[in-house]
């Protein structure tokens, strides 16, 4: 804005006036950040084309004797700022990333009109602001052709366990997930995956355990097809959550309350009791507000060894705590043939914000033929070290902090174990830095 000429004197010839000088700093502070908001918008104004010399000012705190009169003007004329619901643009405030962001999307929906040099920072800004784009809704379509039709993802993890009757383990684990924008419509997904061991023979193994195609007939409508994940059960697949997923096929509903997924296909991977079995499932859920209902139903099919498993899950949240449990049923097993859990937690670590926490504590009873040999997302190894006996009841308590930014550390004990047949239960816990890119 355009700053002004001001005189000061000195009280009785020594001392300056303490209270202008406040004012004159905080004037000049004033035209530090709104030159900080108006050059952001300039670069960005830089892009655009054909701006008019008598675009209209809409904007009430800004006048024609403003030095960025015109820039904002213009701006506002091709829709690219769109100031404040009272009429006003603000300029005194510092731009958020989120508002910046905003820009670059009305700028990518103008791209048709720019030239090389134009497109190619864009494309820069698109790329720094991929976060922000997304949260805003921008179609990944839109922001993913700003880089290649590629987004790129991951997370890596550094683990120690203390397993029960097994010793302790010390490995590490990298993800890298690449997605490529087809159309509109359709994209397809990779991950490379890598784990290492850092104790005992130190292998180091490199796979690509997830490459599908998703192609959405609607906004409620997907279908996936290829090498994919699945998981059963809370706590990220306290039942059965396979390494490797399963290669088959996915149709998927949602509308924001519900979600419906069915699909078939052959578990993937060489996993102790479910390897390369055949496997049809169904998923739903529906959110109230008050409390999210779940129910699955999958098969397991491989000559005469078959499973047919029902379940049905509740989450109810309180303020910040979550109360929740399920029960599930192996149809198909005479006896032996159940499963439940029953838990609470409190908090939420969200991975954007440092100091965040959360806990979670749950009780599991689990019998024999519910047990597929531990294939869970939790990492302790108390389910697969007492896979043998008839009936495993054990606590676990699970802990998540965020350190920084994308980064978390994780723990989890699993304690007071009672194995059906066998003395002496062990407890078992791990720790481990999780970081993801």
């Amino acid at each position: 804005m355009k700053s002004k000429q001001r005189k000061h004197g000195h009280s009785s010839g020594a001392f300056m006036d303490v209270d202008f000088e406040k004012k004159k700093q905080h004037f000049f502070q004033r035209e530090i950040t709104i030159m900080k908001k108006i050059l952001a918008l300039a670069a960005v104004a830089a892009l655009t084309a054909g701006v008019s010399a008598y675009a209209a000012n809409p904007f009430s705190d800004v006048t024609a004797d403003d030095w960025a009169y015109q820039a904002v003007s213009d701006l506002s004329a091709q829709g690219v700022v769109e100031g404040y619901p009272d009429g006003t643009f603000k300029g005194e405030r510092n731009m958020t990333r989120y508002e910046l962001a905003q820009i670059v999307a009305r700028l990518m929906a103008k791209e048709d009109q720019l030239n090389a040099e134009q497109q190619a920072t864009l494309d820069k800004l698109a790329g720094e602001y991929a976060d922000e784009l997304a949260n805003l809704g921008v179609r990944v379509s839109n922001l993913e052709k700003k880089v290649g039709n590629l987004y790129w993802s991951g997370d890596a993890r550094m683990r120690y366990q203390d397993k029960a009757e097994a010793g302790d383990a010390w490995n590490g684990r990298i993800r890298l997930n690449v997605k490529g924008q087809v159309n509109e419509s359709t994209y397809v997904q990779g991950r490379f995956l890598n784990e290492m061991d850092f104790k005992g023979n130190g292998d180091s193994t490199t796979s690509m355990d997830q490459l599908y195609v998703n192609h959405n007939f609607s906004k409620e409508v997907a279908v996936r097809l290829g090498r994919q994940p699945i998981a059963f059960g809370n706590q990220g697949g306290w039942l059965i959550k396979p390494n490797k997923g399963y290669d088959g096929a996915q149709v998927a509903y949602t509308n924001g309350k519900l979600a419906l997924a069915t699909g078939f296909g052959q578990l993937n991977g060489k996993e102790a009791g479910l390897a390369d079995k055949d496997l049809y499932f169904a998923q739903g859920a529906y959110n109230f507000g008050f409390a999210k209902l779940d129910a699955n139903y999958f098969a397991t099919k491989e000559s005469n060894d078959n499973d047919e498993v029902y379940g049905i899950g509740l989450n109810v949240p309180v303020q910040k705590f979550n109360v929740f449990g399920e029960y599930w049923k192996n149809t198909t097993a005479k006896d032996n043939d159940t499963a439940w859990n029953a838990g609470l937690s409190y908090g939420k670590a969200d991975w954007k914000k440092a100091g965040t926490w959360d806990l979670a504590v749950a009780y599991n009873d689990i019998d024999k033929e519910m047990n597929f040999s531990g294939l869970t997302g939790l990492q302790t190894n108390v389910i697969s070290a007492y896979k043998a006996a008839n009936n495993l009841t054990y606590w676990n308590a699970l802990a998540n902090v965020t350190l920084q930014k994308n980064v978390q550390l994780h723990a989890e004990y699993a304690f007071a174990a009672d194995a059906e047949g066998v003395n002496d239960e062990e407890d078992s816990w791990t720790v481990s830095l999780n970081y993801k890119f």
